[in-house]
């Protein structure tokens, strides 16, 4: 009979390492150079819900160790991507409009109603918003990406991949804690401080709080400010309680907030609509990527406040364990900002274009495990729900009135006057949508199981299954008073003017009537469900490789339009008219875009020996009916993309040649197409992006790293240096690439001392080189003709201080 792998991890070495894989170092003071030889060390993973070596698992997991994102100053989440290369994690207008992709795949940010593709967990709590998942930290043992889409092992399904976050439980066995600070460029400076120890013989503790606080990089040369700050905290604690040899219960209770503003916009190109600007008196950047300065009337507004509380309950039976997962959130996020990115009043400082989203989540998941001799197994039920409310507004500030007129040369004053409107009719400030109200309510129900059987002693077969089902039901209502946007210009200036003149009347139509819902004829609501699986086999060639080959699929429910350019599908026009519902100015467009379905095919090699592990995967990845969500400079455009699909390749490499110094290469090989997307919205609407490649997916992107450990007064020290490269690629689908591409040639590097006291130093830097690349671009707000972008953050350093008790 053959011995279950849970019960009998192979006594072989296997890393993690800098991308694919990420590397362990030996531990701070008192474990310097433990071993003359140069050895790699064992990492032990959850990735498939057991403790396994990352040798073991079958499955492309990338790995950060704690102390990785120590020496490599990874403050959150987003700064994963340089050390992930199929991690990529964009930065858009506010704090928390962030967006995760793996392999190519992902979104989820700029619309409330999008769930992400890519599904961040916290000490298995699933975090519905990216907004929930951004903040420090603490005591983090180990970062997990798992690429590729994921259903049988985590009961919320991610059609891209999954972020794992492991933190420390409380000890208990002794008392320790820690007490740091961190000084850096544009005055920021960190604090942060943590303990944990025994309560009683089987009850412990644990605490941690930090803020961190920093200046701009990004002049507002209007007001003399500074965006793209940081100004957040967050505290945590956690009880665990072992009553019984058998029992375990781990709660956790965590608060964050954020008050920062953000984020700075750059001028790509200074259109048509320019001169109209200045000729208000405003002013802008132009033609400025990398400038880091511009010009607003007000600075926007980011207030992030989110909290939660789980309880983990875990129950032994010999071979048998039963694990409950309970967690509520909230989330509460508002934001305010100056979208036209000039200092003309062209947007109400008020509410030009405010929102205010909270959402409610509560999650129960219940997994039982268990091993035989040949077999490992589990079986879980995952419950999701979830309440959106978002209560937003749009309305023009004083100057946007002589802006249209200017873009009209007088038109708009001159068609007040022909039909009979009070002088300052159109475009008054604070007309447009002062009231906007859209809600949405989630069930999600998934049923999981996998197991694995262990054929022999060199091979093993993996079945999973998941059945997913989820309810939605929505409401979007507006209120518009926006009166030019509501005129029929076909039918008052048709007698008099040609078409292509009318056109450009209409381009300043950018708020037209709205038709709410639910309405008793367009759907409200939906209902999905799918059958996702996993299929793998393994062989155990040597000792010290593994080969592996299957199948997975994922599945993301139907996303609704939550924003305003929610509008009815072309063949509900007829029913609505019907009903009398149909207003001035209303063109098709769409409320939802249908559920996508993922499906990866995969071979990979896992090899690891006493001084080098490698590892190798090979994949075509494919997504039908992909959820694309597309700024179109007056608001955001959700679609289905019909079929996008991505061959890849993934290589890492980590090489410990003499003791102390570890070496570490992971890349990543893209060749992504759309299938299939016609109606993808292009600078001047619609085109067929079908066959063509995907913006925004380098085709090779790599983290190159060299750390050198060694002993140094009587304490530990290490040298660190970390090259990140992205091909060059267009930013984003409907900006030319001439305008809006990226390339990443970026270097970081860190040097540590830590002494057998307990007191650590590192000083780091990020973008030292002060690379300049965009994160996304997108055709400007209200002023067809222009370009803007999200430039990178610039260089960064400083000096992180650290007692360890």
């Amino acid at each position: 009979m053959y011995a279950p792998k849970t019960r009998n991890l192979r006594t072989f070495k296997t890393t993690a390492m800098g991308s694919a894989v990420a590397f362990a170092l030996s531990g701070l003071a008192g474990n310097a150079m433990a071993q003359n030889a140069p050895m790699l060390e064992e990492v032990i993973v959850t990735a498939a819900k057991r403790e396994q070596t990352l040798q073991e698992v079958p499955i492309a997991v990338s790995v950060v160790s704690g102390q990785q994102i120590e020496q490599a100053q990874v403050l959150d989440i987003k700064d994963l991507q340089t050390l992930v290369p199929s991690l990529r994690v964009t930065q858009l207008q506010s704090s928390a409009n962030t967006n995760f992709i793996i392999r190519g795949f992902g979104n989820g940010a700029n619309n409330a109603g999008i769930e992400p593709s890519v599904g961040v967990f916290i000490d298995g709590v699933y975090r519905s918003r990216v907004g929930s998942a951004l903040a420090d930290l603490p005591n983090v043992e180990r970062i997990e990406v798992l690429r590729g889409p994921q259903s049988t092992l985590f009961g919320k399904n991610a059609s891209a991949g999954v972020i794992n976050v492991v933190t420390a439980a409380p000890d208990l066995d002794e008392f320790s804690g820690s007490i740091g600070g961190t000084v850096g460029n544009y005055d920021q400076y960190i604090v942060k401080g943590d303990v944990t120890g025994p309560i009683t013989d089987n009850m412990a503790f644990s605490l941690f709080g930090s803020t961190n606080q920093r200046d701009g990089y990004y002049d507002n040369d209007e007001l003399g400010t500074e965006q793209n700050e940081l100004d957040r905290w967050n505290a945590r604690g956690q009880l665990l309680w072992l009553p019984t040899d058998r029992l375990q219960a781990r709660l956790i209770f965590d608060a964050e907030s954020v008050d920062e503003v953000c984020c700075g916009v750059a001028n790509l190109v200074d259109g048509p609509t320019g001169d109209a600007v200045r000729a208000l008196g405003g002013n802008l950047e132009s033609n400025a990527p990398f400038a880091y300065s511009g010009f607003y009337d007000f600075d926007p507004t980011n207030e992030i406040d989110t909290s939660g509380i789980s309880l983990q309950v875990d129950y032994d039976w010999d071979d048998i364990t039963l694990t409950s997962i309970t967690a509520y959130r909230t989330l509460d996020q508002e934001q305010l900002g100056d979208v036209d990115f000039t200092s003309a009043r062209l947007v109400d400082p008020q509410a030009g274009n405010f929102s205010d989203t909270e959402i409610d989540t509560f999650t129960q998941e219940f997994r039982i495990t268990g091993d035989t001799d040949n077999y490992t197994w589990m079986v879980g039920a995952f419950y999701f729900t979830e309440e959106v409310e978002i209560d937003g507004a749009f309305t023009y500030g004083d100057q946007f009135r002589p802006y249209a007129d200017a873009l009209s040369g007088g038109g708009v004053t001159l068609l007040e006057t022909l039909g009979g409107f009070a002088p300052g009719t159109f475009f008054a400030a604070g007309q447009g949508n002062p009231s906007e109200l859209s809600t949405q309510d989630d069930d999600t129900l998934s049923l999981f199981a996998q197991g694995d059987w262990y054929i022999n002693d060199e091979w093993t077969l993996t079945l999973g299954v998941n059945y997913t089902e989820v309810e939605k039901d929505v409401s979007v209502e507006l209120v518009t008073t926006d009166v030019f946007s509501s005129l029929p210009l076909d039918v008052l200036l048709g007698p008099f003017l040609p078409p292509e003149q009318i056109d450009a009347f209409k381009a300043l139509q950018f708020l037209p009537p709205f038709v709410n819902l639910p309405n008793g004829v367009e759907e409200d609501s939906s209902d999905d469900d799918e059958l996702t699986y996993t299929a793998r086999l393994a062989w155990d060639a040597t000792a010290n490789m593994n080969v592996y080959a299957g199948v997975s699929t994922g599945f993301k429910a139907s996303s609704w339009n939550l924003s305003r350019d929610s509008k009815p599908f072309a063949e509900d026009f007829a029913a609505l008219e019907d009903a009398g519902l149909l207003v001035n100015n209303l063109v098709p467009g769409t409320r939802f875009a249908n559920p996508e379905e993922s499906i990866v095919y995969e071979i990979g090699l896992k090899a690891e020996y006493d001084t080098v592990a490698f590892n190798l995967a090979v994949f075509a990845q494919e997504i039908q009916d992909f959820q694309s969500n597309v700024f179109s400079g007056t608001g955001f455009n959700l679609a289905n993309a019909g079929k996008q699909s991505v061959d890849g390749v993934e290589f890492d490499i980590n090489w410990r040649p003499i003791d102390g110094l570890n070496l570490a290469f992971a890349a990543t090989y893209l060749d992504a197409e759309y299938d299939e997307f016609e109606g993808a919205l292009g600078v001047n609407g619609p085109e067929d992006l079908s066959g063509q490649t995907p913006a925004g997916i380098p085709e090779f992107a790599s983290n190159t790293s060299a750390t050198y450990n060694f002993d140094l007064f009587g304490g530990y020290a290490y040298v660190r240096a970390e090259h990140v490269y992205e091909s060059d690629v267009q930013a984003v689908d409907n900006v030319p690439e001439d305008i809006a591409s990226r390339e990443i040639n970026m270097f970081n590097a860190s040097l540590g001392l830590a002494f057998n006291n307990g007191l650590e130093f590192n000083l780091w830097g990020r973008n030292l080189n002060e690379d300049e690349y965009l994160f996304s671009a997108f055709p400007a707000v209200a002023q067809a003709g222009s370009f803007s972008g999200y430039p990178s953050q610039p260089r960064t350093y400083g000096l992180t201080m650290k007692y360890a008790f």
